[in-house]
Protein backbone atom coordinates (compact mmCIF):
# COMPACT_ATOMS: atom_id res chain seq x y z
CA UNK A 1 0.00 0.00 0.00
CA UNK A 2 1.41 3.31 -0.96
CA UNK A 3 -0.01 6.34 1.63
CA UNK A 4 -1.62 9.22 0.26
CA UNK A 5 1.11 11.93 1.71
CA UNK A 6 -2.48 14.31 2.04
CA UNK A 7 -3.25 11.68 4.67
CA UNK A 8 -0.38 10.64 6.66
CA UNK A 9 0.52 14.62 7.34
CA UNK A 10 -3.06 16.78 7.03
CA UNK A 11 -3.72 19.11 9.57
CA UNK A 12 -7.26 17.64 11.28
CA UNK A 13 -8.87 20.45 10.91
CA UNK A 14 -8.16 20.38 6.70
CA UNK A 15 -9.81 18.08 4.23
CA UNK A 16 -8.01 16.89 1.46
CA UNK A 17 -9.81 17.58 -1.65
CA UNK A 18 -9.26 13.57 -2.56
CA UNK A 19 -11.07 12.73 0.34
CA UNK A 20 -13.73 15.11 -0.47
CA UNK A 21 -13.74 13.30 -3.87
CA UNK A 22 -14.83 9.93 -1.91
CA UNK A 23 -17.07 11.44 0.06
CA UNK A 24 -19.15 12.51 -3.06
CA UNK A 25 -18.68 9.31 -4.53
CA UNK A 26 -19.43 7.41 -1.37
CA UNK A 27 -19.53 8.39 1.81
CA UNK A 28 -18.84 4.73 3.34
CA UNK A 29 -15.80 4.34 1.41
CA UNK A 30 -14.36 7.62 2.84
CA UNK A 31 -15.03 6.68 6.24
CA UNK A 32 -12.94 3.47 5.46
CA UNK A 33 -10.24 5.36 4.09
CA UNK A 34 -10.10 8.42 5.77
CA UNK A 35 -11.66 7.70 8.86
CA UNK A 36 -10.25 4.21 9.11
CA UNK A 37 -7.16 4.22 7.61
CA UNK A 38 -7.86 1.24 5.23
CA UNK A 39 -6.90 0.43 1.72
CA UNK A 40 -6.65 -2.13 -0.92
CA UNK A 41 -5.23 -1.74 -4.21
CA UNK A 42 -7.21 -3.02 -7.30
CA UNK A 43 -6.67 -3.24 -11.28
CA UNK A 44 -8.16 0.40 -11.28
CA UNK A 45 -5.89 2.01 -8.46
CA UNK A 46 -2.47 -0.10 -9.76
CA UNK A 47 -3.47 1.64 -13.51
CA UNK A 48 -4.25 5.10 -11.86
CA UNK A 49 -1.38 5.46 -10.38
CA UNK A 50 0.57 4.48 -13.70
CA UNK A 51 -0.64 7.05 -15.57
CA UNK A 52 -0.39 9.77 -13.08
CA UNK A 53 3.42 9.11 -12.64
CA UNK A 54 3.51 11.79 -15.02
CA UNK A 55 2.47 14.63 -13.09
CA UNK A 56 3.74 13.53 -9.51
CA UNK A 57 7.44 14.91 -9.44
CA UNK A 58 7.78 18.28 -8.37
CA UNK A 59 8.42 20.77 -11.17
CA UNK A 60 7.54 24.58 -12.23
CA UNK A 61 7.32 27.43 -10.26
CA UNK A 62 3.91 29.16 -9.56
CA UNK A 63 4.50 32.86 -8.76
CA UNK A 64 3.38 34.75 -6.26
CA UNK A 65 0.03 36.62 -6.40
CA UNK A 66 0.67 40.00 -8.07
CA UNK A 67 4.38 38.98 -9.19
CA UNK A 68 3.46 37.00 -12.05
CA UNK A 69 4.34 38.74 -15.71
CA UNK A 70 0.68 39.22 -17.78
CA UNK A 71 1.25 37.06 -21.42
CA UNK A 72 3.95 34.58 -19.46
CA UNK A 73 2.60 31.15 -19.14
CA UNK A 74 3.64 28.91 -16.63
CA UNK A 75 3.23 25.24 -15.61
CA UNK A 76 3.80 23.38 -12.57
CA UNK A 77 3.16 20.00 -11.32
CA UNK A 78 2.20 18.66 -7.90
CA UNK A 79 1.72 21.57 -5.86
CA UNK A 80 0.41 21.23 -2.21
CA UNK A 81 -1.55 24.47 -1.22
CA UNK A 82 -4.11 24.82 1.66
CA UNK A 83 -6.61 27.39 2.27
CA UNK A 84 -7.73 28.16 6.27
CA UNK A 85 -11.19 29.38 5.47
CA UNK A 86 -12.42 26.71 3.21
CA UNK A 87 -10.87 24.20 5.44
CA UNK A 88 -9.46 22.13 2.59
CA UNK A 89 -6.26 20.97 1.25
CA UNK A 90 -4.87 19.24 -2.06
CA UNK A 91 -2.19 18.42 -4.31
CA UNK A 92 -2.61 19.83 -7.82
CA UNK A 93 -1.52 17.69 -10.41
CA UNK A 94 -0.45 20.98 -12.83
CA UNK A 95 -1.41 24.15 -12.67
CA UNK A 96 -1.50 26.54 -15.96
CA UNK A 97 -1.56 29.97 -15.06
CA UNK A 98 -0.81 33.59 -16.81
CA UNK A 99 -0.02 36.52 -14.52
CA UNK A 100 -2.43 35.83 -11.39
CA UNK A 101 -4.83 33.97 -13.55
CA UNK A 102 -4.85 30.39 -12.92
CA UNK A 103 -6.36 26.94 -14.44
CA UNK A 104 -5.78 24.12 -11.47
CA UNK A 105 -5.62 20.38 -14.20
CA UNK A 106 -6.32 17.54 -12.03
CA UNK A 107 -5.67 14.20 -14.30
CA UNK A 108 -8.10 10.81 -13.67
CA UNK A 109 -8.21 7.44 -14.45
CA UNK A 110 -10.65 6.06 -16.90
CA UNK A 111 -12.34 8.10 -20.12
CA UNK A 112 -14.47 10.61 -20.09
CA UNK A 113 -18.10 9.94 -19.48
CA UNK A 114 -20.62 10.49 -22.84
CA UNK A 115 -23.76 13.18 -20.75
CA UNK A 116 -23.40 16.55 -20.64
CA UNK A 117 -21.29 17.94 -17.33
CA UNK A 118 -18.91 15.61 -19.35
CA UNK A 119 -17.34 14.70 -16.30
CA UNK A 120 -18.37 12.50 -13.13
CA UNK A 121 -19.92 14.96 -10.35
CA UNK A 122 -17.41 13.81 -7.30
CA UNK A 123 -14.51 14.96 -10.38
CA UNK A 124 -16.15 18.19 -10.63
CA UNK A 125 -16.30 18.94 -6.56
CA UNK A 126 -12.64 17.76 -6.03
CA UNK A 127 -11.49 20.25 -8.99
CA UNK A 128 -13.60 23.02 -7.69
CA UNK A 129 -12.29 22.47 -4.36
CA UNK A 130 -8.43 22.75 -5.44
CA UNK A 131 -10.20 26.15 -7.61
CA UNK A 132 -11.12 27.43 -4.05
CA UNK A 133 -7.77 26.82 -2.28
CA UNK A 134 -6.22 29.16 -5.16
CA UNK A 135 -8.44 31.34 -4.58
CA UNK A 136 -8.32 31.93 -0.73
CA UNK A 137 -4.65 31.97 -1.88
CA UNK A 138 -4.82 35.68 -3.97
CA UNK A 139 -4.86 33.56 -7.62
CA UNK A 140 -8.05 34.37 -10.07
CA UNK A 141 -9.20 30.76 -10.60
CA UNK A 142 -12.84 31.25 -12.54
CA UNK A 143 -12.34 27.16 -14.21
CA UNK A 144 -10.76 23.92 -14.47
CA UNK A 145 -9.65 21.03 -16.10
CA UNK A 146 -10.20 17.37 -15.88
CA UNK A 147 -7.90 15.34 -18.02
CA UNK A 148 -9.16 11.58 -18.36
CA UNK A 149 -6.02 9.74 -19.44
CA UNK A 150 -7.64 6.96 -21.12
CA UNK A 151 -9.04 8.69 -23.58
CA UNK A 152 -6.76 11.89 -23.65
CA UNK A 153 -9.45 14.23 -22.95
CA UNK A 154 -9.76 17.89 -21.38
CA UNK A 155 -12.88 18.83 -19.69
CA UNK A 156 -13.17 22.28 -19.02
CA UNK A 157 -15.17 22.96 -15.86
CA UNK A 158 -16.15 26.30 -14.85
CA UNK A 159 -16.52 26.88 -11.32
CA UNK A 160 -19.98 28.68 -10.83
CA UNK A 161 -21.64 29.89 -7.95
CA UNK A 162 -23.72 26.50 -7.76
CA UNK A 163 -20.86 24.44 -7.82
CA UNK A 164 -18.88 26.20 -5.33
CA UNK A 165 -22.12 26.43 -2.60
CA UNK A 166 -22.30 22.20 -3.58
CA UNK A 167 -18.82 21.69 -2.86
CA UNK A 168 -18.63 23.89 0.62
CA UNK A 169 -21.45 21.89 1.75
CA UNK A 170 -20.55 18.69 0.97
CA UNK A 171 -16.97 19.82 2.76
CA UNK A 172 -18.54 20.84 5.66
CA UNK A 173 -20.65 17.43 5.46
CA UNK A 174 -17.33 15.42 5.07
CA UNK A 175 -15.86 17.17 8.02
CA UNK A 176 -18.60 16.20 10.33
CA UNK A 177 -18.85 12.56 9.02
CA UNK A 178 -15.34 12.29 9.89
CA UNK A 179 -15.73 13.51 13.44
CA UNK A 180 -18.12 10.33 14.13
CA UNK A 181 -17.11 6.53 14.49
CA UNK A 182 -20.62 5.86 13.21
CA UNK A 183 -19.70 4.19 9.93
CA UNK A 184 -22.22 5.30 7.00
CA UNK A 185 -24.62 2.62 5.69
CA UNK A 186 -23.55 0.88 2.45
CA UNK A 187 -25.05 1.38 -0.98
CA UNK A 188 -28.20 -0.77 -1.96
CA UNK A 189 -27.50 -2.79 -4.77
CA UNK A 190 -24.72 0.06 -6.25
CA UNK A 191 -22.93 -0.57 -9.68
CA UNK A 192 -20.24 1.46 -7.93
CA UNK A 193 -19.60 -1.18 -5.73
CA UNK A 194 -17.83 -3.73 -8.03
CA UNK A 195 -15.33 -2.22 -9.26
CA UNK A 196 -14.61 -0.43 -5.43
CA UNK A 197 -11.13 -1.72 -4.54
CA UNK A 198 -12.12 -1.51 -0.90
CA UNK A 199 -15.40 -3.68 -1.60
CA UNK A 200 -13.99 -6.63 0.39
CA UNK A 201 -13.46 -4.30 3.10
CA UNK A 202 -16.49 -3.14 3.04
CA UNK A 203 -18.94 -5.91 2.44
CA UNK A 204 -21.60 -3.79 1.47
CA UNK A 205 -23.95 -6.54 0.45
CA UNK A 206 -23.13 -8.37 3.50
CA UNK A 207 -23.50 -5.97 5.86
CA UNK A 208 -27.11 -4.65 4.27
CA UNK A 209 -28.07 -8.51 4.52
CA UNK A 210 -27.30 -8.42 7.72
CA UNK A 211 -28.41 -5.45 8.60
CA UNK A 212 -31.87 -6.84 7.41
CA UNK A 213 -31.36 -10.38 8.78
CA UNK A 214 -34.35 -12.32 11.01
CA UNK A 215 -33.39 -14.97 12.84
CA UNK A 216 -29.62 -14.37 12.13
CA UNK A 217 -29.72 -14.84 8.61
CA UNK A 218 -31.17 -12.52 5.48
CA UNK A 219 -34.31 -12.49 4.02
CA UNK A 220 -34.85 -14.54 1.07
CA UNK A 221 -35.39 -11.63 -1.16
CA UNK A 222 -31.71 -10.26 -0.22
CA UNK A 223 -29.53 -11.05 -2.68
CA UNK A 224 -25.46 -11.33 -1.74
CA UNK A 225 -23.18 -10.41 -4.35
CA UNK A 226 -20.10 -11.86 -4.94
CA UNK A 227 -18.04 -8.56 -5.33
CA UNK A 228 -14.36 -10.36 -4.49
CA UNK A 229 -12.23 -13.06 -6.38
CA UNK A 230 -13.28 -16.61 -4.93
CA UNK A 231 -9.61 -17.00 -4.40
CA UNK A 232 -6.58 -14.79 -3.73
CA UNK A 233 -3.84 -14.36 -5.83
CA UNK A 234 -1.08 -13.99 -3.57
CA UNK A 235 -0.44 -17.00 -1.60
CA UNK A 236 1.93 -17.43 1.59
CA UNK A 237 6.32 -17.74 0.73
CA UNK A 238 7.11 -20.96 3.68
CA UNK A 239 10.67 -21.00 3.87
CA UNK A 240 12.30 -24.25 6.38
CA UNK A 241 15.38 -25.24 4.77
CA UNK A 242 17.91 -23.76 7.67
CA UNK A 243 20.73 -21.84 6.87
CA UNK A 244 18.80 -19.53 3.97
CA UNK A 245 18.35 -16.10 3.48
CA UNK A 246 15.68 -14.16 2.37
CA UNK A 247 16.94 -11.20 -0.14
CA UNK A 248 15.20 -8.42 -1.90
CA UNK A 249 15.86 -8.35 -5.56
CA UNK A 250 14.29 -5.99 -7.76
CA UNK A 251 10.43 -7.03 -7.57
CA UNK A 252 11.28 -10.66 -6.30
CA UNK A 253 12.19 -12.44 -3.07
CA UNK A 254 15.21 -14.13 -3.48
CA UNK A 255 16.12 -17.33 -1.45
CA UNK A 256 19.92 -18.14 -1.28
CA UNK A 257 22.14 -20.68 0.29
CA UNK A 258 25.21 -18.94 0.62
CA UNK A 259 25.78 -16.70 -2.59
CA UNK A 260 23.76 -18.97 -4.73
CA UNK A 261 19.99 -18.68 -5.36
CA UNK A 262 17.78 -21.86 -5.14
CA UNK A 263 14.62 -20.38 -4.86
CA UNK A 264 12.49 -17.08 -6.07
CA UNK A 265 8.95 -15.64 -5.37
CA UNK A 266 6.94 -12.61 -7.20
CA UNK A 267 6.66 -9.47 -4.25
CA UNK A 268 3.32 -9.18 -5.31
CA UNK A 269 2.11 -12.57 -5.76
CA UNK A 270 3.33 -12.95 -2.06
CA UNK A 271 0.50 -12.59 0.82
CA UNK A 272 2.96 -13.31 3.75
CA UNK A 273 6.42 -15.20 4.44
CA UNK A 274 6.58 -17.84 7.01
CA UNK A 275 10.47 -18.73 8.59
CA UNK A 276 11.21 -21.64 10.09
CA UNK A 277 13.77 -21.61 12.44
CA UNK A 278 17.37 -20.70 12.08
CA UNK A 279 16.25 -18.76 8.32
CA UNK A 280 18.07 -14.61 7.71
CA UNK A 281 16.47 -12.02 6.39
CA UNK A 282 17.91 -9.05 4.75
CA UNK A 283 16.74 -5.61 6.29
CA UNK A 284 16.27 -4.57 2.15
CA UNK A 285 13.52 -7.49 2.02
CA UNK A 286 11.81 -6.68 5.62
CA UNK A 287 12.04 -3.23 4.38
CA UNK A 288 10.04 -4.20 1.81
CA UNK A 289 7.65 -6.22 3.37
CA UNK A 290 6.78 -3.95 5.88
CA UNK A 291 6.34 -1.20 3.72
CA UNK A 292 3.77 -3.55 1.49
CA UNK A 293 2.22 -4.65 4.33
CA UNK A 294 3.82 -8.02 3.47
CA UNK A 295 3.69 -10.25 7.51
CA UNK A 296 6.64 -12.02 8.02
CA UNK A 297 5.30 -15.06 10.63
CA UNK A 298 8.42 -16.81 12.36
CA UNK A 299 8.19 -20.65 13.74
CA UNK A 300 10.75 -22.40 15.38
CA UNK A 301 12.48 -25.29 13.70
CA UNK A 302 10.07 -27.53 15.54
CA UNK A 303 6.61 -26.01 14.42
CA UNK A 304 6.10 -23.37 17.26
CA UNK A 305 4.42 -20.27 16.15
CA UNK A 306 6.07 -17.00 18.18
CA UNK A 307 6.00 -14.01 16.10
CA UNK A 308 4.89 -11.54 13.36
CA UNK A 309 6.73 -8.69 11.93
CA UNK A 310 4.50 -5.98 10.30
CA UNK A 311 4.71 -2.62 8.71
CA UNK A 312 2.25 0.23 10.54
CA UNK A 313 -0.31 -0.68 8.37
CA UNK A 314 -3.37 -0.12 10.15
CA UNK A 315 -4.74 2.72 12.07
CA UNK A 316 -8.48 2.01 13.06
CA UNK A 317 -8.05 2.73 16.60
CA UNK A 318 -11.59 2.58 17.00
CA UNK A 319 -12.02 -0.55 16.50
CA UNK A 320 -9.11 -1.78 18.61
CA UNK A 321 -11.14 0.47 21.14
CA UNK A 322 -14.33 -1.64 20.63
CA UNK A 323 -12.44 -4.73 20.83
CA UNK A 324 -10.95 -3.79 24.20
CA UNK A 325 -14.50 -2.67 25.84
CA UNK A 326 -16.32 -6.04 24.68
CA UNK A 327 -13.40 -8.01 26.04
CA UNK A 328 -13.40 -5.92 29.29
CA UNK A 329 -17.08 -6.61 30.02
CA UNK A 330 -18.39 -10.27 30.33
CA UNK A 331 -21.86 -9.48 29.24
CA UNK A 332 -20.81 -8.61 26.05
CA UNK A 333 -17.88 -10.95 25.51
CA UNK A 334 -20.19 -13.65 26.37
CA UNK A 335 -22.28 -14.03 23.19
CA UNK A 336 -19.26 -13.73 20.70
CA UNK A 337 -17.58 -16.91 22.97
CA UNK A 338 -20.93 -18.61 22.68
CA UNK A 339 -21.05 -17.93 18.71
CA UNK A 340 -17.36 -19.34 18.41
CA UNK A 341 -18.00 -22.18 21.05
CA UNK A 342 -21.04 -23.67 19.30
CA UNK A 343 -20.18 -22.84 15.94
CA UNK A 344 -16.99 -25.31 16.67
CA UNK A 345 -19.21 -27.84 18.09
CA UNK A 346 -21.06 -28.22 15.22
CA UNK A 347 -18.71 -28.26 12.44
CA UNK A 348 -17.12 -31.20 14.29
CA UNK A 349 -20.12 -33.11 14.72
CA UNK A 350 -20.84 -32.22 10.84
CA UNK A 351 -16.59 -33.65 10.68
CA UNK A 352 -17.70 -37.22 12.39
CA UNK A 353 -21.26 -37.40 10.21
CA UNK A 354 -19.38 -37.47 7.21
CA UNK A 355 -15.86 -39.20 7.81
CA UNK A 356 -16.39 -41.81 10.21
CA UNK A 357 -16.46 -45.31 9.09
CA UNK A 358 -19.57 -46.08 11.33
CA UNK A 359 -22.37 -44.06 12.46
CA UNK A 360 -21.36 -42.61 16.00
CA UNK A 361 -24.99 -41.36 16.99
CA UNK A 362 -23.86 -41.42 20.61
CA UNK A 363 -21.62 -38.76 19.85
CA UNK A 364 -23.86 -37.16 17.69
CA UNK A 365 -26.53 -36.61 19.74
CA UNK A 366 -24.45 -35.82 22.49
CA UNK A 367 -22.73 -32.95 20.64
CA UNK A 368 -25.87 -31.39 19.52
CA UNK A 369 -26.74 -31.22 23.38
CA UNK A 370 -23.43 -29.64 23.87
CA UNK A 371 -23.94 -27.24 21.13
CA UNK A 372 -27.29 -26.09 22.33
CA UNK A 373 -26.12 -26.14 25.76
CA UNK A 374 -23.42 -23.64 24.37
CA UNK A 375 -25.29 -20.91 23.09
CA UNK A 376 -28.16 -20.92 26.05
CA UNK A 377 -24.89 -20.59 28.55
CA UNK A 378 -24.48 -17.04 30.88
CA UNK A 379 -20.90 -17.76 32.30
CA UNK A 380 -17.65 -18.00 30.49
CA UNK A 381 -16.18 -20.13 32.73
CA UNK A 382 -19.37 -22.79 32.37
CA UNK A 383 -18.82 -22.11 28.56
CA UNK A 384 -15.17 -23.43 28.96
CA UNK A 385 -16.70 -26.70 30.72
CA UNK A 386 -18.91 -27.33 27.88
CA UNK A 387 -16.21 -26.83 25.20
CA UNK A 388 -13.66 -29.15 26.94
CA UNK A 389 -16.45 -32.05 27.12
CA UNK A 390 -17.33 -31.32 23.53
CA UNK A 391 -13.51 -32.17 23.23
CA UNK A 392 -13.34 -34.91 24.60
CA UNK A 393 -16.37 -36.14 23.13
CA UNK A 394 -15.00 -35.59 19.28
CA UNK A 395 -11.42 -36.71 19.98
CA UNK A 396 -13.04 -39.69 21.46
CA UNK A 397 -14.64 -40.62 18.26
CA UNK A 398 -11.77 -39.08 16.03
CA UNK A 399 -9.86 -42.53 15.16
CA UNK A 400 -12.85 -43.69 13.91
CA UNK A 401 -12.18 -40.91 11.21
CA UNK A 402 -8.92 -42.18 10.09
CA UNK A 403 -8.01 -45.45 8.16
CA UNK A 404 -5.94 -47.99 10.21
CA UNK A 405 -3.05 -49.54 9.46
CA UNK A 406 -2.84 -52.63 11.10
CA UNK A 407 0.72 -53.48 10.59
CA UNK A 408 2.60 -50.49 12.14
CA UNK A 409 -0.55 -48.59 13.83
CA UNK A 410 1.39 -45.78 13.01
CA UNK A 411 -1.82 -43.73 12.71
CA UNK A 412 -3.82 -45.13 15.90
CA UNK A 413 -5.64 -42.73 17.77
CA UNK A 414 -6.77 -42.86 21.81
CA UNK A 415 -6.90 -39.11 22.71
CA UNK A 416 -5.91 -35.75 22.00
CA UNK A 417 -2.39 -34.54 23.86
CA UNK A 418 0.53 -32.10 23.32
CA UNK A 419 3.17 -30.24 24.73
CA UNK A 420 5.33 -32.88 23.55
CA UNK A 421 2.35 -35.13 21.15
CA UNK A 422 2.69 -38.62 22.20
CA UNK A 423 2.07 -39.74 19.05
CA UNK A 424 1.65 -39.34 14.68
CA UNK A 425 -2.14 -38.23 14.66
CA UNK A 426 -1.03 -35.64 17.57
CA UNK A 427 1.90 -34.22 15.96
CA UNK A 428 0.16 -33.64 13.11
CA UNK A 429 -3.13 -31.97 14.92
CA UNK A 430 -0.64 -29.90 16.49
CA UNK A 431 1.29 -28.29 13.88
CA UNK A 432 -2.02 -28.13 11.57
CA UNK A 433 -3.42 -25.78 14.43
CA UNK A 434 0.01 -23.87 14.75
CA UNK A 435 -0.23 -22.99 11.02
CA UNK A 436 -4.06 -22.19 11.27
CA UNK A 437 -3.44 -19.74 14.13
CA UNK A 438 -0.81 -17.98 12.28
CA UNK A 439 -3.12 -17.63 9.42
CA UNK A 440 -5.86 -16.06 11.74
CA UNK A 441 -3.32 -13.94 13.38
CA UNK A 442 -1.94 -12.64 10.09
CA UNK A 443 -5.68 -12.05 8.86
CA UNK A 444 -6.88 -9.85 12.43
CA UNK A 445 -3.46 -7.95 11.94
CA UNK A 446 -4.61 -6.91 8.26
CA UNK A 447 -8.27 -5.93 9.67
CA UNK A 448 -6.76 -3.85 12.79
CA UNK A 449 -7.55 -6.30 15.60
CA UNK A 450 -5.09 -7.07 18.07
CA UNK A 451 -5.04 -10.80 18.06
CA UNK A 452 -3.66 -10.98 21.73
CA UNK A 453 -6.91 -10.28 23.42
CA UNK A 454 -9.93 -12.34 23.27
CA UNK A 455 -13.37 -12.45 23.96
CA UNK A 456 -13.20 -16.79 25.22
CA UNK A 457 -9.58 -17.49 25.93
CA UNK A 458 -8.11 -15.02 28.15
CA UNK A 459 -5.37 -13.31 28.45
CA UNK A 460 -1.90 -14.70 28.48
CA UNK A 461 1.33 -12.96 27.92
CA UNK A 462 2.56 -14.24 24.20
CA UNK A 463 -0.67 -16.01 23.53
CA UNK A 464 -2.89 -14.78 20.72
CA UNK A 465 -6.36 -14.77 22.17
CA UNK A 466 -8.25 -13.36 19.75
CA UNK A 467 -6.66 -15.91 17.04
CA UNK A 468 -7.68 -18.45 19.59
CA UNK A 469 -10.85 -17.93 19.26
CA UNK A 470 -11.63 -17.01 15.91
CA UNK A 471 -10.04 -20.53 14.74
CA UNK A 472 -12.34 -22.81 17.09
CA UNK A 473 -15.10 -22.70 14.47
CA UNK A 474 -12.80 -23.43 11.54
CA UNK A 475 -10.00 -26.30 13.41
CA UNK A 476 -12.37 -28.79 11.88
CA UNK A 477 -13.54 -27.69 9.07
CA UNK A 478 -9.54 -26.63 8.17
CA UNK A 479 -6.47 -28.31 10.46
CA UNK A 480 -8.68 -31.72 11.35
CA UNK A 481 -9.80 -32.07 7.92
CA UNK A 482 -6.08 -31.37 6.13
CA UNK A 483 -4.85 -34.11 8.55
CA UNK A 484 -7.45 -36.64 8.03
CA UNK A 485 -6.86 -36.55 4.44
CA UNK A 486 -3.01 -36.85 4.56
CA UNK A 487 -3.45 -39.78 6.12
CA UNK A 488 -6.29 -41.99 4.84
CA UNK A 489 -4.92 -40.60 1.43
CA UNK A 490 -1.66 -42.42 2.49
CA UNK A 491 0.52 -39.46 1.72
CA UNK A 492 2.54 -40.22 4.83
CA UNK A 493 3.93 -43.12 5.98
CA UNK A 494 5.72 -44.10 9.63
CA UNK A 495 9.19 -42.52 8.17
CA UNK A 496 7.57 -39.17 8.31
CA UNK A 497 7.76 -39.14 12.00
CA UNK A 498 10.31 -38.87 14.71
CA UNK A 499 9.09 -41.14 18.01
CA UNK A 500 11.51 -40.70 20.91
CA UNK A 501 11.23 -40.82 24.61
CA UNK A 502 7.40 -41.30 24.19
CA UNK A 503 7.26 -37.87 22.22
CA UNK A 504 6.54 -37.75 18.39
CA UNK A 505 7.72 -35.05 15.88
CA UNK A 506 7.07 -34.61 12.19
CA UNK A 507 10.30 -34.73 10.01
CA UNK A 508 10.63 -32.06 7.26
CA UNK A 509 9.56 -33.87 4.52
CA UNK A 510 6.42 -34.44 6.34
CA UNK A 511 5.87 -30.66 7.32
CA UNK A 512 6.23 -29.67 3.36
CA UNK A 513 3.16 -32.33 2.39
CA UNK A 514 1.64 -30.65 5.40
CA UNK A 515 1.96 -26.71 4.02
CA UNK A 516 1.27 -27.99 0.94
CA UNK A 517 -1.78 -29.93 2.15
CA UNK A 518 -2.94 -27.23 4.12
CA UNK A 519 -2.68 -24.34 1.38
CA UNK A 520 -4.85 -26.27 -0.34
CA UNK A 521 -7.56 -26.92 1.91
CA UNK A 522 -7.36 -22.56 2.23
CA UNK A 523 -7.90 -22.35 -1.12
CA UNK A 524 -10.67 -24.37 -1.61
CA UNK A 525 -13.78 -23.40 -2.77
CA UNK A 526 -16.92 -23.63 -0.24
CA UNK A 527 -20.57 -21.94 -0.43
CA UNK A 528 -20.75 -19.40 2.20
CA UNK A 529 -23.94 -20.85 4.63
CA UNK A 530 -25.46 -17.38 4.91
CA UNK A 531 -24.90 -15.30 1.92
CA UNK A 532 -25.12 -18.47 -0.52
CA UNK A 533 -21.82 -17.30 -2.56
CA UNK A 534 -18.60 -19.31 -3.37
CA UNK A 535 -15.38 -18.38 -2.05
CA UNK A 536 -12.19 -20.06 -0.56
CA UNK A 537 -11.34 -20.35 2.82
CA UNK A 538 -8.65 -17.97 2.57
CA UNK A 539 -11.28 -15.67 1.50
CA UNK A 540 -13.81 -16.37 4.27
CA UNK A 541 -11.61 -15.86 7.25
CA UNK A 542 -11.26 -12.32 6.27
CA UNK A 543 -15.12 -12.40 5.63
CA UNK A 544 -15.78 -13.58 9.27
CA UNK A 545 -13.08 -11.06 11.04
CA UNK A 546 -14.08 -7.98 9.31
CA UNK A 547 -17.47 -8.86 9.77
CA UNK A 548 -16.74 -9.74 13.70
CA UNK A 549 -15.53 -5.76 13.64
CA UNK A 550 -19.11 -5.09 12.29
CA UNK A 551 -20.35 -6.61 14.77
CA UNK A 552 -18.07 -5.11 17.55
CA UNK A 553 -18.85 -1.79 15.99
CA UNK A 554 -22.53 -1.86 16.10
CA UNK A 555 -23.44 -1.96 12.67
CA UNK A 556 -25.17 -5.71 12.53
CA UNK A 557 -26.48 -7.28 15.44
CA UNK A 558 -25.06 -10.44 15.62
CA UNK A 559 -22.00 -12.22 14.60
CA UNK A 560 -22.14 -14.77 11.71
CA UNK A 561 -21.13 -18.33 12.62
CA UNK A 562 -19.15 -20.02 9.89
CA UNK A 563 -21.06 -23.91 10.29
CA UNK A 564 -20.68 -26.12 7.19
CA UNK A 565 -23.99 -27.76 6.28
Amino acid sequence: MTPDPNLTERSPDLLPARMLNEFTYCPRLFHLEYVQGEFEDSADTVSGRFRHRRVEDERGEVPKPGEGEEKVMFHARSVLLSGEKCGLIAKMDLIEGEGDKVTPVDYKNGSKPDFVEEAWFPDRVQLCAQGLILRENGYVCEGGVVYYTQSKTRVEVEFSDELVKTTLNLAEAAREAAETSAIPPPLVDSPKCPRCSLVGICLPDEVRALTSAEGGKPVEDEEVRRLCPARDDALPLYVQEQGLTVAKKGEELEIRAGSSAVSRARLMETSTVVLFGNIQMTAQALHELCTRDIPVCYFSQGGWFYGVTQGMSHKNVELRMKQYATAGDPAKALPIARSFVSGKIRNCRTLLRRNHRESPDGALAELSRLSDMALACGDLDALFGIEGAAGRVYFSQFGGMLKRDPVSMTFDFHTRNRRPPKDPVNALLSFAYALLAKTVTVTLLTVGFDPFLGFFHRPRYGRPSLALDMMEEFRPLIADSVVIGLINNQELSKSDFVCRAGAASITPDARKKLLRAYERRLDTLVTHPVFGYTISYRRILEVQARLLGRYLTEEIKEYPVFVTR
